[in-house]
């Protein structure tokens, strides 16, 4: 269908084969035709088997990304409306989606954006070229879909601001598509009150993938004291104050997060129980251990220590001085609440550096629960970029 056409290696393109959405550089035999990055081709197999349409990016290591398998698919505008409203049927049949992510990329067989819905505003991250030729189409296929269902958007913010832009030879770049809007958002998740700051917020401003892992701290919080590392803008803590909380202490290294946080505290009449501070957790942990602190419930929510391969072994060592750390925090028969958002840090690695730090800590852990992402960011099957978010909570017992 398509000018131009990409071989694959013979004994190459195993991803693919097995369901996933990316073909590498190093994968690839030849290009036949004339093209632009960022156009739909064909790929076959090095028997000029054809195994579907995707988008090409020679400037990306991740060279083709799939759109479709089928020989008979036409990929327009109608083609991505249906994409959209598959995504946004599947939310609606598995979460609360007054604030969730409406498209989280090759998950949701649209590789390479992210759009996040925080009330009536949207927020867009465009991570590819060949899917940003196509922005303005699924925005619009989006609006249209929701509105069906009589939910409508007042505004839409672009944070394709990454640096993984780059990578793909396109500049980072964020502000308004369409009209301008108030870009401070109120939203309500597990009863709690927040500000998000979709301008100039993390990311798209909020950790909307911790929903469920943050209600699931609620049972053990009322009445005791909690320290949540890593706050940002006061998730956790906030939660564990809604919760009964007796005294929470949220901890970041980033003022403005702490500041959001502080705000946040006092928009749920929090602001007597739920404190923040500004400083850097590693650092803090042995002050609060050498001044003899004990807390009944410690959460470590850290940002992602390694973002590839090539740094596992000193984000290893991060996970596991800062799980040493925290338990050592945590008094006889407490909880740990302990999280890796990091893709390249697998459920086993993760456990295992657990593991280490109880023994260095002598402490020993009984499992409560181990939770993943919330369901409106899914886990493709055979795409292993999708399963990123790996949630433990353990009760913390002195070695007896």
């Amino acid at each position: 269908m398509y000018n131009t056409t990409v071989t694959l290696k013979k004994g190459e393109g195993r991803t693919l084969k097995a369901g996933g959405m990316w073909v590498f550089d190093n994968e690839i035999a030849s290009i036949l035709g004339t093209f632009e990055n960022g156009d739909i081709v064909n790929i076959h197999d090095f028997d000029g088997y054809f195994m579907g349409y995707g988008y090409i990016n020679t400037n990306s290591k991740i060279t083709l990304r799939l759109l479709a398998r089928r020989k008979d698919t036409v990929i327009d505008e109608a083609f991505f409306e249906q994409r959209v409203r598959d995504a946004w049927n599947y939310r609606k049949e598995t979460i609360d989606t007054s604030s969730c992510r409406l498209i989280f990329g090759e998950a949701d067989f649209l590789p390479g954006i992210v759009i996040d819905k925080f009330s009536d505003v949207l927020v867009v991250e465009s991570l590819a070229l060949g899917i940003d030729k196509w922005k303005l189409v699924i925005i619009d296929a989006l609006k249209k879909v929701l509105a069906e269902d009589g939910v409508a958007i007042r505004g839409v913010y672009e944070r394709s601001d990454a640096k993984v832009r780059l990578q793909e030879g396109m500049e980072r770049y964020k502000g308004f598509i369409g009209e301008p809007f108030d870009t401070k958002v109120e939203i309500v998740e597990n009863g709690v009150h927040y500000m998000v700051d979709v301008e100039d917020g993390q990311k798209t401003g909020f950790f909307l993938d911790q929903k469920n892992n943050r209600a699931a701290i609620h049972r053990f919080c009322k009445d005791k004291k909690v320290l949540d590392c890593f706050t940002h803008t006061g998730s956790f803590a906030l939660n564990a104050g809604i919760a009964g909380a007796k005294s929470v202490l949220g901890v970041d290294a980033s003022q403005l997060a702490v500041d959001q946080a502080t705000e946040n505290a006092k928009l749920n009449g929090l602001e007597n129980t739920v404190g923040f501070r500004c400083a850097d957790v590693f650092e803090l942990l042995p002050e609060l251990e050498a001044q003899g602190e004990k807390y009944d419930v410690v959460i470590l929510d850290p940002p992602a220590f390694t973002k590839s391969r090539n740094s596992i072994k000193n984000a290893v060592k991060g996970y596991r001085e800062i799980n040493l750390r925290g338990l050592k925090l945590v008094k006889d028969g407490g909880f740990l609440v302990t999280c890796s958002c990091s893709h390249f840090m697998d459920p086993e690695l993760f456990a295992k550096t657990i593991r280490e730090a109880s023994h260095g800590a002598h402490k020993r852990l009984r499992q409560v629960e181990f939770k993943t992402q919330g369901p409106d960011h899914p886990i493709l099957w055979a795409a292993d970029e999708s399963y990123y978010l790996k949630f433990y909570i353990f009760q913390v017992v002195d070695e007896k």
